[in-house]
């Protein structure tokens, strides 16, 4: 071993320490605010990096598939909403609910959606999806993505500057599969009763989103409504209560 090699091996090493503390992502600041100020203080950046890869997951698979979705439909638009471009939706099956996707504000117009019946074409999909410019990110409904591919994904999401989602349609046994995953972001979410405030009329979605794994910070947990007509998500009515009487 020559004298220069411990030296240039410890550079290695303080450069693969600060990849980490920063998620792997690009530093160019790029962010996207989830529209709740008390989700965003608890991103790193103060909002969601767009360049990587975000795994959407339902609490129970059999359950709160629909919550899982709408908040990847709320994403969806709001990454449209701050960027030109397209989205590109891949699905092992045409079942995407077009006016589920205008509700949350994305713009059928600036939706791409194909189907891919092997997870191999699906993931290829995605990755070439991630290298077109004309498109704003990718969104990819998968039952698992093992370590291997989703590193691909992330590098090609890092390399490219735009966001891969991707949305666990059936989490129930994958936990050990995704322990090893380099998402940026772990989200799980799970239905919660709403308060429709009047007799015999319908409440705000809620939903219980779990912030399971963030690089550069921490899990967290949130019982959030999403406002239809302004398409942002805020604290549950209770936890806004909560809040202003600590304050007071």
């Amino acid at each position: 071993m020559t004298g220069s090699e411990p030296e240039n091996l410890e550079v290695l090493r303080a450069h693969i320490r600060r990849l980490e503390q920063s998620g792997g992502a690009r530093r160019d600041g790029a962010t996207l605010s989830l529209g709740a100020a008390a989700l965003d203080r608890r991103l790193p950046g103060g909002g969601l990096p767009l360049a990587g890869l975000h795994e959407v997951r339902p609490a129970h698979p059999e359950l709160d598939d629909g919550p899982a979705t709408g908040f990847l439909l709320l994403l969806a638009a709001r990454l449209l909403a701050a960027r030109a471009g397209r989205l590109l939706w891949v699905s092992r099956a045409d079942d995407l609910h077009a006016p589920a996707a205008a509700v949350v504000g994305l713009s059928t117009a600036r939706l791409l959606r194909a189907c891919a019946a092997r997870r191999e074409d699906l993931l290829w999909a995605l990755e070439q999806g991630l290298d077109c410019p004309a498109l704003a990110g990718v969104v990819g409904e998968v039952d698992a993505v093992d370590a291997v591919a989703a590193r691909r994904l992330q590098l090609a999401a890092e390399k490219a500057g735009r966001p891969c989602f991707l949305l666990q349609r059936s989490a129930a046994g994958t936990q050990g599969r995704l322990a090893g995953s380099p998402a940026l972001t772990r989200w799980q979410v799970a239905a919660l009763p709403s308060d429709p405030g009047l007799p015999d009329l319908v409440g705000r979605a809620c939903w219980q989103l779990d912030l399971l794994r963030c690089r550069g910070g921490r899990p967290a947990s949130f019982e959030v409504e999403w406002d239809d007509a302004t398409g942002d998500l805020a604290l549950a009515a209770p936890l806004r209560d909560r809040a202003a009487a600590g304050v007071a």
